[in-house]
């Protein structure tokens, strides 16, 4: 069992951010009963005066500093200027001018020793870490982070192990600013790993979660707006799944055919918000106003 959130603001934007960070904090906190082992958050629409977020980590936390320094210098050796710098720990966080390919840039930081890539975006970046929502604002100050929308998760491991790399959200690796949070279990996802393989995609991890991102960021390379990737997945998904994805310029959910996971939303002219239960929705919405659970294969998008 585990606890997902999104928010958006509809009428702000990066010049006019929202307390994205904060509003999902308190979301999450308020789910700590659907899962304490990890938590984490993205916060989309953020200014990066034209360039790239970059978040990385390294379990290596004895050599932590070295490893980073690496990861700065792969940065630095494919062309990107570092422009601001944040270290807490075994957590970098670059903001990068960088004008060549995002996978090659990518590519590049996996091949340094001991670094894992937690996000690269434009607008948007990945923050999570073992233990509750509170405990990794304390740590990481996610709380202060400003947007225009956002997704969130707290996670009970049942699949695999309890560790940063296999908390959400899961960034669609080579791909900037898409990432997913996920309750429910794939029983499709090696097939479709190894068909992506195939296709040259990496994987950083072995959770199921990873692969909705990487699809749903395939498909809008391919071309196909946020509302037709999310209903492709519900035909290419197998298993139960209520997931959040969260873009550049929007936000989405879907649920599968069995919508054994549950769902709710609420909306506003001003805001819309989506979490696993309304406790969580409450931390927004101080009014009474009319709450919508979505239904089975149904797909919902909010865009900016």
């Amino acid at each position: 069992m585990c606890g997902i959130s999104g928010i958006l603001h509809k009428n702000s934007s990066s010049e006019r951010p929202a307390a994205v960070g904060a509003e999902l904090v308190g979301m999450l906190e308020s789910m700590t009963h659907r899962g304490r082992d990890s938590s984490g958050l993205t916060v989309a629409g953020q200014s990066a005066a034209g360039g790239l977020i970059v978040r990385v980590w390294t379990d290596d936390r004895a050599g932590a500093a070295d490893v980073l320094a690496r990861a700065e210098e792969t940065v630095r050796r494919a062309g990107g200027v570092i422009v601001d710098r944040a270290l807490r720990g075994e957590f970098l966080r670059l903001v990068v001018n960088y004008e060549g390919d995002v996978r090659r840039l990518a590519e590049d930081l996996l091949r340094t020793e001991g670094v894992e890539i937690h996000s690269i975006g434009e607008a948007s970046e990945v923050v999570k870490d073992v233990g509750t929502p509170a405990e990794v604002d304390g740590r990481h100050g996610v709380g202060r982070l400003s947007g225009t929308h956002g997704i969130g998760h707290v996670r009970m491991a049942t699949e695999s192990r309890v560790d940063i790399s296999h908390a959400h959200p899961f960034w669609a690796y080579p791909f900037p600013d898409v990432t997913v949070v996920h309750n429910g279990q794939l029983t499709n996802y090696h097939k479709l790993k190894r068909a992506y393989e195939d296709r040259g995609h990496r994987f950083q991890t072995e959770n199921d979660s990873e692969i909705i991102a990487v699809y749903l960021a395939d498909r809008l390379a391919s071309g196909a707006t946020l509302g037709c990737a999310l209903e492709s997945s519900l035909d290419d998904l197998d298993g139960t799944f209520t997931y959040l994805v969260s873009t550049k310029d929007g936000m989405g959910c879907a649920k599968d055919r069995w919508s054994a996971k549950p769902l709710v939303t609420m909306e506003t002219d001003e805001v819309v918000a989506v979490a696993s239960e309304e406790v969580a929705l409450r931390r927004v919405f101080s009014d009474e106003i009319a709450r919508r659970e979505p239904q089975q294969s149904e797909v919902m998008t909010w865009l900016l």
